[in-house]
């Protein structure tokens, strides 16, 4: 449809008809639906609003609804504006991949995208238009629950993976029935949630919110995402969705964003709850006054934006201005010529879970496992005849984590189903030990676990939290092995040394005590479908673990918030990190630093970084540096490693971090192969926001460095010049 037409058909429109097009509701509100809803249903609307007024609906399942709820809407729309269908694809449609935390560990942008866009075939064949994807939210807190749908506490990580699934899930044209628009999201600093709490306030100066925060969101907008959500919490006083600086003056005129603004769910109306807004008619102008454009699910633009626009509050130009958005959405989707998109229930059957998409998913997450500790267990010995699976996840389906779709389980390939795969006559023995429920106390079933792992060869110990413990709303004070999983573990490993811990959760968790007695720590995080496919290749080393830390894990919950990038006070405790050190910054009962670092991981094989070098000491503004690390495989195994390239600005007119990931590689490597990794350093990766709010560089000396955070390896220094 031409801009003409679409202008045609906006003015044809009445004040109702333009109120209905920014009114979503769920879906399940007008046909049966299984998938589960995050917040109340809001204000009831008429029987017969689907087909006069709504303009999209959220949480359908398949192509059959899909196209259903187009047709009931079409059918009495006397305009013919096709419905938006708006799906939660977080980390795959049907075949589930790791969750986003976990794909951030494996530093591979490329994977990522890869993974996307096996999730976008599915879903437009499911007849999705949108999915609530990325959310970049930098996290720094592992109480807070909704930490494993972000990729990494640093903004770079989540930036550039974010980018890489805007790129693979719109694709070229938006038109094509396989891609489908992308809603960035929780815009912005939701993950700095006061105490780890889901929903909580914001309080966050302006620099750090520009220098930790907003970039990320800013990287996915320049990547062309279409959508953007406004995040639930108060940020500075304001809810997100009515902070006119932080939607019209950033984001609108900073970053010149002239996509649709969605609300999340009933975040509107909770702006009366908020106690910013008297009533529901004030929270609908506070939130068009911010160009909120969607208010999802509540009703609240249904019942007053046409009432407001009448009394004079708001001008329908801005209503007229948020409709366009919403139309031209629809047209470069082509909507208005194929409104069902890419709903195709064959399309449906062949690629939901083919095998060529569970290949993606096996080898995301292999690649995204991280091996903490190895004492010589792993990998397991061919020639093992009897295994002990034991813990309360031996057996457990329910490894795909939050936002997989509904059903997830139903497909998933359980641990000992990939294990006898890959060991057919192995004789394997199961004990499930005891609970990881929060509060579970009963012990009873910790002998009969010791005993089966007494008369084994070899052990693995499957421990974490339960999937429904980590996600939206699922905020925790101590993030711990839940239920009595470390006395299960004490009793197990002292039964059988030979002995590795293999976890499942979705937030980093304290192991302080675990790692005193476990041989071997692998780190699997809720890895999705084909779970025991990719855990068999990984304990036998058909595939080598290569994932790096996107968040350091603590060792207490009293660390938090924990930086990698944090900034040295005047008294910085002397390192290394050990003993009480009186009046510097420290603790008197733990040292500063994570038990696992930002960056880290171990593998199979072995790597040495022998060589750093730039080739000039000084740069200008206008000018680069290149940087090569030369990394060898010393071990006997094919592996891959993440290159980390990391910078400190020694002085600067602020107080900068002592590191800072500016760039990251992921190489392969044959045992006793060599490669140079090269990477370039300009100006702008030296930026800072200073004091006044103003990004800036600033003449001086910086240093560069390898390794991981906390670990660094080989550090070169250079001049910025004036």
């Amino acid at each position: 449809m031409t801009k003409e037409a679409l202008k045609a058909l906006l003015d044809g429109m009445t004040l109702e008809e333009k109120a209905g097009q920014l009114t979503q509701c769920n879906a399940g509100q007008f046909i049966r639906v299984d998938a589960e809803i995050t917040g109340p249903e809001g204000q009831p609307l008429p029987a017969d609003a689907l087909n006069r007024v709504m303009g999209s609906v959220l949480t359908f399942e398949n192509a059959k609804q899909a196209r259903q709820l187009q047709d009931m809407h079409l059918a009495a729309d006397r305009n013919r504006i096709p419905l938006l269908l708006m799906v939660d694809v977080i980390h795959g449609m049907k075949t589930t991949y790791p969750i986003p935390l976990a794909m951030g560990c494996s530093f591979d942008d490329d994977l990522l995208a890869e993974c996307a866009g096996m999730a976008r075939r599915e879903a437009a064949a499911a007849g999705v238009h949108v999915t609530f994807n990325p959310m970049v939210d930098t996290a720094r807190d592992a109480r807070w629950g909704r930490i494993l749908e972000t990729s990494s506490e640093e903004p770079l990580i989540n930036g550039r993976m974010g980018a890489a699934l805007v790129r693979a899930t719109q694709g070229d044209d938006l038109s094509d029935p396989d891609n489908i628009a992308c809603c960035v999201k929780h815009y912005a600093a939701y993950g700095a949630g006061e105490a780890g709490r889901d929903y909580n306030a914001v309080e966050i100066s302006e620099r750090a919110l520009r220098e930790s925060y907003l970039p990320a969101y800013k990287a996915c907008v320049d990547a062309g995402a279409r959508l953007v959500m406004p995040s639930f919490n108060a940020l500075n006083g304001i809810p997100s969705v009515a902070n006119k600086w932080l939607m019209n003056t950033v984001l609108r005129d900073e970053w010149g964003f002239d996509g649709v603004v969605i609300s999340d769910y009933d975040a509107v109306g909770e702006l009366v709850t908020h106690g910013v807004a008297a009533d529901m008619k004030e929270a609908a102008c506070l939130a068009m006054e911010a160009s909120c454009d969607i208010d999802m699910v509540k009703g609240v633009y249904y019942q007053h934006l046409a009432d407001l626009v009448r009394e004079g509050r708001i001008p329908e130009k801005a209503l007229d201005d948020a409709v366009m958005r919403v139309l031209e959405l629809k047209n470069d989707l082509g909507l208005f010529e194929n409104p069902y998109h890419g709903a195709d229930e064959e399309a449906e059957k062949r690629l939901n879970l083919c095998p060529a998409h569970r290949e993606i998913a096996r080898r995301a997450e292999e690649e995204s496992a991280v091996l903490l500790k190895n004492e010589g267990i792993l990998p397991l010995k061919q020639n093992i005849r009897n295994l002990a699976l034991i813990g309360p996840f031996a057996e457990e389906k329910r490894l795909n984590g939050f936002w997989s779709r509904p059903g997830a389980e139903a497909y998933t390939v359980t641990l000992p189903e990939g294990i006898r795969d890959r060991m057919p006559d192995l004789e394997l023995v199961i004990a499930r030990g005891c609970g990881a429920e929060l509060g579970d106390t009963d012990t009873d079933g910790i002998a009969a676990a010791a005993k089966a792992a007494r008369s084994a060869e070899a052990v693995v110990l499957c421990l974490g939290e339960p999937e429904n413990d980590s996600g939206e709303g699922r905020s925790r004070t101590e993030v711990t092995l839940p239920g009595p999983q470390l006395a299960l573990a004490e009793a197990v490993i002292r039964a059988n040394p030979n002995t590795a811990v293999v976890l499942f959760n979705g937030r980093p968790l304290v192991l302080t005590e675990l790692e005193k007695i476990a041989p071997a720590i692998l780190e699997m995080w809720y890895p999705g479908t084909e779970a025991g496919h990719a855990l068999a290749r990984l304990l036998w080393g058909d595939a080598n673990p290569c994932g790096k830390l996107s968040a350091g894990l603590p060792r207490t919950t009293g660390q938090y918030p924990m930086p990698y990038n944090r900034t040295n006070t005047g008294r910085p405790k002397p390192q290394p990190d050990t003993g009480v050190f009186p009046f510097s910054s420290s603790y008197l009962d733990s040292p500063n630093l994570p038990l696992y670092s930002f960056g880290y991981g171990l593998s199979y094989t072995s790597f040495s970084y022998e060589k750093l070098t730039l080739d000039k000491q000084s740069i200008t503004k206008n000018g680069s540096l290149t940087v090569t690390v030369t990394v060898r495989n010393t071990g006997d195994r094919p592996g891959k490693e993440a290159v980390q390239l990391y910078m400190r600005d020694l002085v600067a007119s602020v107080v900068r971090p002592v590191q800072q990931l500016i760039d990251y590689k992921k190489i392969s490597l044959e045992p006793g192969e060599k490669k140079d990794v090269v990477f370039t350093v300009t100006e702008k990766q030296l930026r800072f926001w200073d004091f006044n709010c103003k990004e800036i560089s600033e003449p001086g000396d910086f240093e560069l460095s390898v390794g991981c955070a906390d670990h660094l390896l080989l550090t070169h220094r250079f001049t910025l010049k004036a």
